[in-house]
């Protein structure tokens, strides 16, 4: 009897209709631009200052590119803003941590910070840092936003705003990492009359955003990282 029971309840379900539920279709959010953040820059706006400016974004790899660059650069080296995708929280430790080792400072950025020479600031996780200048002044504008070019904070938001705001003072540089944020971004810079630095191919761990660049035009020089520092320097003499 068992053995009836058994092949019968094989059978019925066998023979039962299954509903299949569709599954459901992943919506993907549209990859947003630095429209989204910042208006882009129309004509050369007048600069009350020749006060030189750094401006770097890396990704992939980023973190030692970040400690080559940073422990090479002097300590009257001009100012420095930093996007480097990194999750919230992580880099307030990573900026503290490159305090400790480099010549000059270098922290995380908070909101009106003063751009100055013999310091680095470092974008927060999880938010926009813009360069703004008023009169001869440089500082940092934290912000949120949506994420451009899939991330928050986004190169191409910081690279504009020094477009915008710093035009032929600036040295855009673009480093290590996955994706094309920052490509555009350093287009606009070398338009605005920066020089601008790509990190060659072999000392990248991923030439994904210098690679973009180059291919957009926006690239004036490419260098390996250990000679990105001196290059910068030069620049800003």
């Amino acid at each position: 009897d068992s053995k009836v029971i058994i092949c019968d309840t094989v059978k019925a379900a066998s023979q039962a209709r299954v509903k299949r539920i569709s599954p459901g279709v992943r919506k993907v959010a549209p990859k947003l631009t630095a429209d989204a953040v910042i208006p882009k820059p129309t004509g050369n706006a007048m600069i009350q200052t020749t006060e030189k400016v750094v401006i770097v974004g890396a990704s992939t790899g980023g973190t030692e590119a970040l400690r080559v660059f940073l422990e090479a650069m002097p300590l009257d080296a001009p100012g420095i803003v930093i996007v480097q995708h990194m999750p919230e929280h992580f880099t307030r430790s990573f900026a503290a941590r490159l305090d400790k080792i480099c010549r000059i400072s270098v922290k995380e950025a908070e909101n009106n910070d003063t751009v100055v020479r013999g310091r680095a600031l470092i974008a927060p996780g999880n938010a926009h840092a813009l360069l703004k200048r008023s009169g001869a002044r440089y500082y940092v504008e934290i912000k949120d936003g949506p994420l451009v070019s899939r991330h928050r904070p986004s190169v191409d938001v910081l690279f504009r705003s020094a477009a915008r705001y710093a035009g032929k003072n600036a040295v855009g540089v673009i480093m290590t990492g996955m994706g094309d944020d920052g490509a555009k971004g350093l287009l606009e810079m070398k338009e605005a009359g920066a020089a601008t630095i790509a990190q060659d191919e072999q000392s990248c761990v991923v030439f994904g955003m210098p690679k973009e660049a180059i291919k957009l035009g926006a690239v004036d020089r490419v260098l390996p990282l250990e000679n990105i520092a001196g290059a910068v320097v030069r620049e800003c003499q």
